[in-house]
Order: C-alpha cells, then sequence, then structure tokens
C-alpha cells in the first residue's frame, strides 16, 4: 500500500474515462455512472463558462481515485469520490475532497451538499471530519437495493482550505 503523498492529483481528462469507469464498475457495480455520464460532465469543466471541477490521483500510470464537483450559483454538489481499496485510511480521500472545496471556493460557492448511501460509515466520518452535517435522507436513492441517502451540507467551504485531515 502506498499513502496518500506519492499520488498525484490532476485534472481528469477524456482520455481517464475508461480506467475510472474500470475503478467505478469495481466500487459501485450496482451503479456505476455511465461512460456518457463522465463525458458529459467533463463537458462542463473546461473553460471559462465551467461549472465542474474533475481530478483523478495516479500513481505511476495507475489511476487509484477520482472525485467530481458541480457549481450552480452559490451551491456546489459532490457529485463522486472513490479510492481503491488498497488506498483506503491513507488520506487519498482526504486529499480528493480537499481539491473539491477548493474548486467549490473557486466557483464561489457558499455551501456544499452531498449524498452518501446510509449504509457507508467510512464516507460519512470522512465528510464529518471536514464539518458536513447530516440535513436528511432520501428514500430509496440508491438502486437497486432501495437504499436511503444521507444528505450532508457544509457551509463555508473556504474554511477548511489547507486542511489535512486523514481519512
Amino acid at each position: 500500500m502506498t499513502g496518500p503523498e506519492t499520488c498525484e492529483l490532476r485534472e481528469m481528462r477524456w482520455w481517464d474515462i475508461d480506467p475510472v469507469l474500470e475503478l467505478e464498475r469495481d466500487l459501485f457495480p450496482d451503479d456505476a455512472w455511465s461512460r456518457g455520464m463522465f463525458w458529459s460532465e467533463l463537458a462542463h469543466a473546461r473553460g471559462p463558462e465551467a461549472t465542474r471541477k474533475y481530478v483523478v490521483a495516479e500513481t505511476g500510470e495507475r489511476i487509484v481515485g477520482y472525485a467530481g464537483v458541480a457549481s450552480s450559483g452559490e451551491q456546489a454538489d459532490i457529485q463522486t469520490i472513490a479510492v481503491t481499496r488498497e488506498q483506503w485510511g491513507t488520506g487519498l480521500g482526504g486529499r480528493l475532497l480537499t481539491e473539491l472545496l477548493r474548486a467549490a471556493t473557486a466557483f464561489e460557492c457558499t455551501e456544499v451538499m452531498l449524498e452518501c448511501r446510509v449504509d457507508n460509515i467510512r464516507a460519512q466520518k470522512l465528510y464529518e471530519r471536514f464539518g458536513f452535517e447530516a440535513i436528511g435522507f432520501r428514500r430509496g436513492y440508491y438502486q437497486p437495493g432501495n437504499v436511503d441517502a444521507l444528505v450532508m451540507r457544509l457551509t463555508d467551504p473556504s474554511s477548511v482550505q489547507g486542511t489535512q485531515i486523514n481519512g
């Protein structure tokens, strides 16, 4: 296992979609994003009118994590964060989340929202360490299985800039 400091974070580009899809299907087999969903998100991630930011984490030539955020007005939404199983507990998830919060601040968002599975305690603990608070549920949000989503919110994402929290 390598630590998060050995991973380089960089902007996700179109040529990253296939390796990201492999990781996506491994980690989220029941509700993995499609190639088209990633293409659509990346189409809004470049240029002066960009409303998205997607990053990948690489170690060597291998993508070991990715994350994305979308902005709309003063609100940002964490779209996805994923890290290979061998990177769990290394702090890479925290590095990716920090990068998304920087992007939300650059988009001039004053709050950040996200949903995570109610049974994903690891993710919830990460988000709580960054100051996210549970504000509600979306019943049956994740399919199949009819699993509820916990809705979480962070106000003032700029307040966590530079925070290095393991997770």
